[in-house]
């Protein structure tokens, strides 16, 4: 019997689990769907993300420096309305990169790049 693999979560670390739940929420439009002051998980549609707090010491380490790459479909409208709100500036969507995609993205609060992602093959396959 094969193995079929469901999802990935990304688990970001997390100075202030309150503060970044409200962060994703005005900025990207993420609902909190459990959690407390130290794990926390969010989502938008299909995609979740999960906060996990860390005291940025020498014991605990914030770290920062992840990664999250959300791929859509039709990144445009969701660009724009990242626009409107001031979140993003309207010459940072990155068309027709080398890698095939269209591209955004920021760091969030603890310095943890947030990528959204349209892969143009797949999108133009979808489209036909």
């Amino acid at each position: 019997m094969k193995t079929d693999f469901i999802c990935t979560i990304p688990v970001l670390p997390s100075q202030n689990i309150a503060r970044d739940l409200d962060w994703y929420s005005r900025n990207f439009g993420f609902v909190k769907t459990f959690g407390n002051t130290k794990y926390a998980g969010m989502r938008l549609e299909k995609i979740e993300i999960h906060l996990q707090w860390h005291a940025d010491t020498a014991d605990d380490p914030l770290l920062g420096g992840s990664v999250v790459r959300i791929f859509v479909k039709n990144i445009d409208p969701y660009f724009e309305s990242l626009v409107i709100k001031g979140v993003m500036k309207c010459d940072k969507l990155h068309r027709n990169t080398a890698w095939g995609t269209h591209e955004f993205g920021l760091y969030d609060l603890n310095n943890n790049a947030i990528y959204i992602v349209e892969d143009i093959k797949s999108s133009a396959e979808i489209e036909s």
